[in-house]
């Protein structure tokens, strides 16, 4: 066999192993049906939220339902679940939290949850002698889900503290978006 011929044939060896072993390297595509966790994900928005600040334990918080960020005034199971999860995972971590879903003079709907609208804000956490209320939005792309937290003073609707995260839009994911 010829230097040449041998040279190509080496060659073609080395661009086909090379091929194979880019195969074997490459990352799998994400299973749709493997779930995110969403408690976990959600209690470390809530710590991520606090940190760093100084709050009074024995002030209440509040937290509004999340809502969907092309339509405010809408919600949904996700949105519902999340804020729950926020909430319950201030409480664990000793902050009084004042349960909305109690109070009668709250903008309530059925489907929807405790949505705070922005003229609402003060009124309640006044009532409720809130020092701070958590809203929270969320959005979905084609893969993603997005969402955003705040820790909002009622006194001008100052935010003291937000975080933001994603996660993939898994089945788990859209079975709570509908």
């Amino acid at each position: 066999m010829s230097h040449a011929r041998r040279r190509c044939l080496n060659l073609g060896l080395v661009a086909g192993l090379g091929a194979v072993l880019a195969a074997c390297s490459s990352t799998p595509p994400v299973d749709p049906d493997v779930r995110t966790d969403v408690i976990d994900a959600n209690y470390k928005a809530a710590d991520a939220l606090l940190e760093g600040l100084q709050l009074d334990r024995k002030q209440p918080l509040l937290v509004a339902t999340f809502v969907n960020l092309e339509v405010l005034t809408e919600s949904s199971r996700l949105g519902r679940l999340f804020s729950e999860l926020v909430g319950s995972r201030l409480a664990q971590r000793g902050y009084l939290v004042k349960e909305l879903k109690l109070r009668e003079s709250l903008f309530m709907k059925q489907t929807q949850g405790a949505l705070l609208l922005s003229r609402e804000v003060r009124e309640i956490s006044q009532t409720q002698e809130a020092q701070a209320v958590i809203v929270g939005t969320y959005t979905q792309s084609s893969k993603m889900l997005y969402l955003s937290v705040k820790l909002v003073l009622p006194e001008g609707n100052v935010v003291l503290s937000a975080h933001d995260y994603a996660m993939p839009l898994d089945t788990n994911i859209k079975g709570l978006l509908r």
